[in-house]
Protein backbone atom coordinates (compact mmCIF):
# COMPACT_ATOMS: atom_id res chain seq x y z
CA UNK A 1 0.00 0.00 0.00
CA UNK A 2 3.05 2.38 1.01
CA UNK A 3 3.73 2.22 -3.00
CA UNK A 4 0.89 3.04 -3.92
CA UNK A 5 0.73 6.23 -2.02
CA UNK A 6 4.10 7.02 -2.93
CA UNK A 7 3.22 6.82 -6.44
CA UNK A 8 0.30 9.11 -6.52
CA UNK A 9 2.36 11.56 -4.07
CA UNK A 10 4.82 11.66 -7.44
CA UNK A 11 2.60 11.99 -9.73
CA UNK A 12 0.55 14.94 -8.11
CA UNK A 13 4.46 16.55 -7.43
CA UNK A 14 5.10 15.95 -11.23
CA UNK A 15 1.83 18.09 -11.90
CA UNK A 16 2.65 20.84 -9.41
CA UNK A 17 6.17 20.74 -11.14
CA UNK A 18 4.98 20.91 -14.70
CA UNK A 19 2.49 23.95 -13.07
CA UNK A 20 5.79 25.75 -10.98
CA UNK A 21 8.29 25.83 -13.92
CA UNK A 22 5.27 27.47 -16.48
CA UNK A 23 4.33 30.03 -13.42
CA UNK A 24 8.13 30.53 -13.10
CA UNK A 25 8.67 31.78 -16.97
CA UNK A 26 6.22 34.22 -16.64
CA UNK A 27 7.45 35.59 -12.97
CA UNK A 28 8.67 38.75 -14.54
CA UNK A 29 5.49 39.66 -16.95
CA UNK A 30 3.56 38.78 -13.49
CA UNK A 31 5.74 41.10 -11.36
CA UNK A 32 4.91 44.16 -13.71
CA UNK A 33 1.43 43.32 -14.21
CA UNK A 34 0.67 42.69 -10.46
CA UNK A 35 1.65 46.44 -9.77
CA UNK A 36 -0.03 47.63 -13.09
CA UNK A 37 -3.15 45.49 -11.52
CA UNK A 38 -2.51 47.71 -7.67
CA UNK A 39 -2.21 50.84 -9.38
CA UNK A 40 -5.20 50.15 -11.43
CA UNK A 41 -7.43 49.06 -8.59
CA UNK A 42 -7.64 45.36 -9.51
CA UNK A 43 -6.79 42.86 -6.21
CA UNK A 44 -4.03 40.61 -6.35
CA UNK A 45 -5.95 37.98 -6.58
CA UNK A 46 -7.18 38.81 -9.97
CA UNK A 47 -3.49 39.39 -10.70
CA UNK A 48 -2.58 35.99 -9.91
CA UNK A 49 -4.85 34.15 -11.53
CA UNK A 50 -4.62 35.86 -14.70
CA UNK A 51 -0.59 34.65 -14.28
CA UNK A 52 -2.39 30.81 -13.64
CA UNK A 53 -3.95 31.61 -17.07
CA UNK A 54 -1.15 32.74 -18.62
CA UNK A 55 0.85 30.14 -17.53
CA UNK A 56 -1.39 27.61 -18.75
CA UNK A 57 -1.37 29.25 -22.18
CA UNK A 58 2.28 28.83 -22.64
CA UNK A 59 1.18 25.17 -23.41
CA UNK A 60 -0.51 26.21 -26.29
CA UNK A 61 1.06 24.13 -28.97
CA UNK A 62 3.51 21.94 -26.52
CA UNK A 63 1.36 19.28 -25.81
CA UNK A 64 0.39 18.85 -29.19
CA UNK A 65 0.48 20.67 -32.48
CA UNK A 66 -2.81 20.28 -33.85
CA UNK A 67 -4.37 21.38 -30.37
CA UNK A 68 -4.94 25.38 -30.99
CA UNK A 69 -6.07 24.32 -34.30
CA UNK A 70 -9.13 22.21 -33.27
CA UNK A 71 -9.39 24.90 -30.54
CA UNK A 72 -9.48 27.91 -32.84
CA UNK A 73 -11.96 25.85 -34.72
CA UNK A 74 -14.17 24.94 -31.86
CA UNK A 75 -14.05 28.93 -30.99
CA UNK A 76 -12.14 28.71 -27.88
CA UNK A 77 -9.58 31.55 -28.47
CA UNK A 78 -9.84 33.14 -24.94
CA UNK A 79 -7.03 32.73 -22.36
CA UNK A 80 -9.68 31.24 -19.91
CA UNK A 81 -10.94 28.39 -22.53
CA UNK A 82 -7.47 27.47 -23.19
CA UNK A 83 -6.18 27.45 -20.05
CA UNK A 84 -9.49 25.33 -18.87
CA UNK A 85 -8.72 22.95 -21.47
CA UNK A 86 -5.25 22.41 -20.94
CA UNK A 87 -5.81 21.80 -17.34
CA UNK A 88 -8.24 18.97 -18.05
CA UNK A 89 -5.46 17.46 -20.70
CA UNK A 90 -3.06 17.65 -17.58
CA UNK A 91 -5.43 16.50 -14.58
CA UNK A 92 -7.68 13.88 -16.72
CA UNK A 93 -4.32 11.54 -17.45
CA UNK A 94 -3.20 11.87 -13.66
CA UNK A 95 -6.09 10.71 -12.38
CA UNK A 96 -7.00 8.01 -15.03
CA UNK A 97 -3.28 6.98 -13.16
CA UNK A 98 -3.95 7.33 -9.75
CA UNK A 99 -7.18 5.66 -9.99
CA UNK A 100 -5.74 2.78 -12.34
CA UNK A 101 -3.33 2.33 -9.25
CA UNK A 102 -6.05 2.45 -6.32
CA UNK A 103 -8.41 0.10 -8.34
CA UNK A 104 -5.46 -2.26 -9.31
CA UNK A 105 -4.10 -2.39 -5.57
CA UNK A 106 -7.24 -3.43 -4.27
CA UNK A 107 -8.16 -5.63 -6.79
CA UNK A 108 -4.78 -7.51 -6.94
CA UNK A 109 -3.21 -9.18 -3.90
CA UNK A 110 0.28 -8.72 -4.95
CA UNK A 111 0.14 -4.68 -4.93
CA UNK A 112 -0.56 -1.73 -7.46
CA UNK A 113 -0.24 -2.74 -11.23
CA UNK A 114 1.69 0.00 -13.36
CA UNK A 115 1.19 -1.39 -17.02
CA UNK A 116 -2.44 -1.14 -15.62
CA UNK A 117 -2.06 2.84 -14.68
CA UNK A 118 0.80 3.39 -17.76
CA UNK A 119 -2.58 2.24 -19.78
CA UNK A 120 -5.04 4.81 -18.44
CA UNK A 121 -2.28 7.39 -18.42
CA UNK A 122 -2.19 6.99 -22.16
CA UNK A 123 -6.07 6.47 -22.72
CA UNK A 124 -6.62 9.44 -19.85
CA UNK A 125 -4.57 11.80 -22.95
CA UNK A 126 -6.16 10.44 -25.80
CA UNK A 127 -9.63 10.81 -24.05
CA UNK A 128 -9.92 15.28 -24.17
CA UNK A 129 -8.34 15.22 -27.97
CA UNK A 130 -11.03 12.48 -28.77
CA UNK A 131 -13.99 14.81 -27.53
CA UNK A 132 -12.31 18.00 -28.89
CA UNK A 133 -12.07 16.17 -32.27
CA UNK A 134 -15.93 14.81 -32.22
CA UNK A 135 -16.84 18.81 -30.77
CA UNK A 136 -15.32 20.37 -33.77
CA UNK A 137 -16.77 18.08 -35.68
CA UNK A 138 -20.18 19.18 -34.57
CA UNK A 139 -19.50 22.67 -34.82
CA UNK A 140 -18.20 22.48 -38.40
CA UNK A 141 -21.42 20.52 -39.68
CA UNK A 142 -23.52 23.31 -38.06
CA UNK A 143 -21.32 25.76 -39.54
CA UNK A 144 -21.78 24.19 -43.42
CA UNK A 145 -25.67 23.77 -42.64
CA UNK A 146 -25.97 27.43 -41.92
CA UNK A 147 -24.32 28.66 -45.04
CA UNK A 148 -27.08 27.30 -46.75
CA UNK A 149 -29.20 29.27 -44.61
CA UNK A 150 -27.17 32.40 -44.86
CA UNK A 151 -26.74 32.68 -48.62
CA UNK A 152 -30.07 33.53 -49.47
CA UNK A 153 -30.66 36.40 -46.77
CA UNK A 154 -27.40 37.58 -48.39
CA UNK A 155 -28.90 37.57 -51.67
CA UNK A 156 -32.06 39.98 -49.97
CA UNK A 157 -29.98 42.36 -48.40
CA UNK A 158 -27.74 42.87 -51.74
CA UNK A 159 -30.64 43.30 -53.46
CA UNK A 160 -31.94 46.40 -51.12
CA UNK A 161 -28.36 47.99 -52.21
CA UNK A 162 -26.38 46.51 -48.44
CA UNK A 163 -22.36 46.09 -49.41
CA UNK A 164 -21.00 43.20 -48.24
CA UNK A 165 -19.95 44.81 -44.90
CA UNK A 166 -23.47 46.18 -43.97
CA UNK A 167 -24.84 42.93 -44.83
CA UNK A 168 -22.02 41.26 -42.34
CA UNK A 169 -23.39 42.99 -39.60
CA UNK A 170 -26.98 42.91 -40.40
CA UNK A 171 -26.24 39.14 -40.16
CA UNK A 172 -24.78 39.43 -36.99
CA UNK A 173 -26.98 41.48 -35.07
CA UNK A 174 -30.50 40.40 -36.53
CA UNK A 175 -29.31 36.49 -37.53
CA UNK A 176 -27.71 35.14 -33.88
CA UNK A 177 -30.54 32.94 -33.19
CA UNK A 178 -30.92 32.04 -36.95
CA UNK A 179 -26.95 31.47 -37.87
CA UNK A 180 -25.68 31.49 -34.32
CA UNK A 181 -22.38 29.55 -35.40
CA UNK A 182 -21.51 32.01 -38.00
CA UNK A 183 -22.50 35.17 -36.05
CA UNK A 184 -19.83 34.04 -34.02
CA UNK A 185 -17.19 33.89 -37.10
CA UNK A 186 -18.25 37.04 -38.53
CA UNK A 187 -18.39 39.26 -35.58
CA UNK A 188 -14.58 37.98 -34.87
CA UNK A 189 -14.28 39.55 -38.52
CA UNK A 190 -16.06 42.95 -37.84
CA UNK A 191 -13.97 43.49 -34.53
CA UNK A 192 -10.67 43.45 -36.64
CA UNK A 193 -11.94 45.36 -39.36
CA UNK A 194 -13.38 47.86 -37.06
CA UNK A 195 -9.12 48.17 -35.72
CA UNK A 196 -8.21 49.06 -39.46
CA UNK A 197 -8.36 45.26 -41.11
CA UNK A 198 -8.85 44.49 -44.51
CA UNK A 199 -12.24 42.96 -44.82
CA UNK A 200 -11.55 40.66 -47.73
CA UNK A 201 -8.17 39.05 -46.17
CA UNK A 202 -9.91 38.60 -42.88
CA UNK A 203 -12.82 36.85 -44.85
CA UNK A 204 -10.25 34.52 -46.49
CA UNK A 205 -8.14 33.98 -43.30
CA UNK A 206 -11.46 33.07 -41.51
CA UNK A 207 -12.18 30.34 -44.22
CA UNK A 208 -8.45 29.31 -43.73
CA UNK A 209 -9.34 28.51 -40.30
CA UNK A 210 -12.78 26.53 -40.00
CA UNK A 211 -11.43 24.54 -43.27
CA UNK A 212 -15.03 24.24 -44.24
CA UNK A 213 -15.72 23.69 -47.85
CA UNK A 214 -19.20 25.68 -48.06
CA UNK A 215 -17.84 28.55 -46.33
CA UNK A 216 -14.71 28.61 -48.84
CA UNK A 217 -16.50 28.58 -51.92
CA UNK A 218 -18.90 31.32 -50.18
CA UNK A 219 -15.88 33.80 -49.11
CA UNK A 220 -14.54 33.59 -52.45
CA UNK A 221 -17.45 34.84 -53.99
CA UNK A 222 -17.55 37.39 -50.88
CA UNK A 223 -13.95 38.59 -51.72
CA UNK A 224 -14.38 39.08 -55.92
CA UNK A 225 -17.60 41.33 -54.85
CA UNK A 226 -15.52 43.44 -52.42
CA UNK A 227 -12.54 43.43 -54.98
CA UNK A 228 -14.04 44.42 -57.88
CA UNK A 229 -17.83 45.49 -57.61
CA UNK A 230 -20.81 44.41 -59.18
CA UNK A 231 -24.35 42.38 -58.71
CA UNK A 232 -23.78 38.73 -56.96
CA UNK A 233 -27.01 37.69 -56.84
CA UNK A 234 -26.78 35.35 -59.52
CA UNK A 235 -23.38 33.38 -58.07
CA UNK A 236 -25.38 33.41 -55.01
CA UNK A 237 -28.27 31.87 -56.11
CA UNK A 238 -25.64 29.26 -58.44
CA UNK A 239 -23.92 28.83 -55.06
CA UNK A 240 -26.74 28.01 -53.22
CA UNK A 241 -28.02 25.56 -56.00
CA UNK A 242 -24.70 23.65 -55.70
CA UNK A 243 -25.22 23.39 -51.90
CA UNK A 244 -28.91 21.96 -51.86
CA UNK A 245 -27.50 18.81 -54.79
CA UNK A 246 -24.35 18.48 -52.78
CA UNK A 247 -27.15 17.84 -49.75
CA UNK A 248 -29.28 16.17 -51.87
CA UNK A 249 -26.47 13.54 -52.92
CA UNK A 250 -25.53 13.19 -49.27
CA UNK A 251 -28.68 12.60 -48.10
CA UNK A 252 -29.65 9.89 -50.99
CA UNK A 253 -25.95 8.18 -50.35
CA UNK A 254 -26.92 7.72 -46.72
CA UNK A 255 -30.04 6.43 -47.52
CA UNK A 256 -28.19 3.79 -49.09
CA UNK A 257 -25.98 3.03 -46.52
CA UNK A 258 -29.55 2.68 -44.68
CA UNK A 259 -30.57 0.35 -47.05
CA UNK A 260 -27.68 -2.08 -47.35
CA UNK A 261 -27.42 -1.87 -43.59
CA UNK A 262 -31.36 -2.74 -43.30
CA UNK A 263 -30.79 -5.78 -45.66
CA UNK A 264 -27.82 -7.61 -43.90
CA UNK A 265 -29.98 -6.90 -40.65
CA UNK A 266 -33.02 -8.78 -42.33
CA UNK A 267 -30.64 -11.22 -43.93
CA UNK A 268 -29.15 -11.44 -40.31
CA UNK A 269 -32.54 -11.87 -38.02
CA UNK A 270 -34.93 -12.54 -40.44
CA UNK A 271 -33.91 -15.24 -43.28
CA UNK A 272 -32.90 -18.11 -40.06
CA UNK A 273 -36.65 -17.74 -39.24
CA UNK A 274 -38.24 -17.89 -42.52
CA UNK A 275 -36.40 -20.95 -42.72
CA UNK A 276 -37.06 -22.38 -39.80
CA UNK A 277 -40.53 -21.99 -40.70
CA UNK A 278 -40.43 -23.31 -44.12
CA UNK A 279 -37.78 -26.11 -43.86
CA UNK A 280 -38.72 -27.09 -40.35
CA UNK A 281 -41.59 -29.42 -41.03
CA UNK A 282 -40.05 -31.38 -44.09
CA UNK A 283 -36.79 -31.74 -41.46
CA UNK A 284 -39.30 -32.97 -38.94
CA UNK A 285 -40.37 -35.42 -41.12
CA UNK A 286 -36.85 -36.78 -42.50
CA UNK A 287 -36.15 -37.16 -39.14
CA UNK A 288 -39.24 -39.02 -38.05
CA UNK A 289 -38.99 -41.15 -41.47
CA UNK A 290 -35.16 -41.35 -39.90
CA UNK A 291 -36.34 -42.54 -36.74
CA UNK A 292 -39.10 -45.37 -38.12
CA UNK A 293 -36.58 -46.92 -40.66
CA UNK A 294 -33.82 -47.58 -37.10
CA UNK A 295 -37.15 -49.49 -35.35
Amino acid sequence: MWLLILSAVLLLAAAVLIVWILLNRQRNAAIVTQRIASLGGVGLAASNRRSLLEGFEQLDGKIDAELPKLLEQLGWRTIEQRARYYAIQICVPLAAAVVALVGSSLLRDGGPSYLTALVFLGVGFLLPKRWLRRAVAKRRAKIADEVSTMLPLLRMLFEVGMSVEQSLRALTQEGQHILPELSIEFKRVLTRVDVGLDLASELTNMAERLEIDQVTDCVVILEQLIRQGGGAVASLISLKELFDDRRTTNLQEKVSKLSAKMSGAMVAFLFPALLIILAGPGFIAIFGALSGMNQ
